[in-house]
């Protein structure tokens, strides 16, 4: 089965697994919030990403010192589900970010974790393993995020503002915050941010040639449009001659008319330009298209 572009990007940021303690906090941090249940009775990671499956553990180990309770073996089909539920460890994790179990969870982005520049990276790479999507850029451009806490929302958000420079808009959806991006640019700018170049560059390369494409349509639109007013003045042209022709007044015209007229029946489909090099001697294009006026408001003196 191909893989999608969303999953391919995530196998790219789970290319580069923090080295340092303070790393690899960051990032379980980012993991754990947006993850799909971090609760003072256990904590419950699914994901369908063979790269996150394998990363985990070991950014749990290094993070935490400790090993979930039950995880997944990797070469099983569909969603894969690490879980931790000993209390002992779940205060651990929790203490690590600033969290009391023995009083009123409310999670929220500590800072302090997220300090240094480095975590700050980290942290989103964790953020968009667990809780991130990027819709294929043949497609469209929307990259989000999503949590089930608003207030992480909130703090997600003021800390991209911070990082990036810009904030994705927020909405929700069933019980969930979810924090989007659509411009092609600043996905781009994440994703290269997050390490991902790769994905990042598919992105570029999509909306170059999207722009490339409307730039041809455009531009054939605008032929076809030229090609139908050439044909629609042919028509006009053709007409004013066989009214002059009926009427017996096309001989009585100057030579350089007759000699115009001539070469536009001879050749209907011709361009003005083509028609202009016809003449003896050659003329230009702009004397070309006088001595057709010429006969089409010579023709129209006839009418009544």
């Amino acid at each position: 089965m191909a893989v999608s572009f969303s999953a391919a990007a995530k196998a790219e940021v789970c290319r580069d697994v923090p080295q340092s303690r303070g790393g690899a906090l960051a990032e379980c941090f980012g993991i754990l919030l947006y993850c799909n249940s971090f609760q003072r009775d256990g904590i419950r990671i699914i994901t369908e990403s063979r790269e996150l499956a394998q990363i985990l553990p070991k950014l749990f180990r290094r993070a935490f010192g400790l090993n979930f309770d039950s995880f997944p073996s990797l070469e099983a089909p569909g969603k894969l589900v690490f879980q931790i539920w000993e209390p002992d460890k779940l205060e651990r994790i929790m203490g690590e970010f600033g969290f009391d179990l023995r009083g009123t969870l409310a999670l929220h982005v500590n800072l302090p974790v997220v300090e240094e520049e480095g975590c700050k990276e980290a942290f989103f790479r964790g953020v968009f393993l667990a809780g991130g999507s990027v819709t294929d850029p043949g497609k469209g451009y929307h990259l989000e995020l999503t949590t089930t806490h608003q207030s992480v929302a909130r703090e997600t958000d003021a800390l991209m503002r911070e990082v990036m420079g810009f904030a994705p808009k927020l909405a929700r959806r069933g019980g969930g915050q979810v924090l989007y991006l659509k411009q092609s640019e600043q996905i781009s700018d994440f994703l290269t941010y997050l390490g991902a170049p790769v994905a990042a560059m598919g992105i570029m390369e999509a909306r170059l040639e999207k722009e490339l494409n409307n730039k041809v349509n455009r531009r054939c639109n605008c032929d076809d449009a030229n090609i139908s007013k050439v044909v629609e003045a042919a028509q006009e042209q053709l007409a004013a001659i066989r009214r002059l022709k009926e009427a017996g007044l096309l001989e009585h015209l100057p030579a350089k008319l007759r000699q115009a007229a001539q070469a536009r029946e001879d050749n209907p489909a011709a361009s003005l330009s083509e028609l202009a090099a016809m003449m003896e001697p050659p003329i230009t294009k702009p004397a070309m298209n006088n001595r057709m006026k010429k006969l089409v408001l010579t023709a129209k003196e006839l009418d009544p």
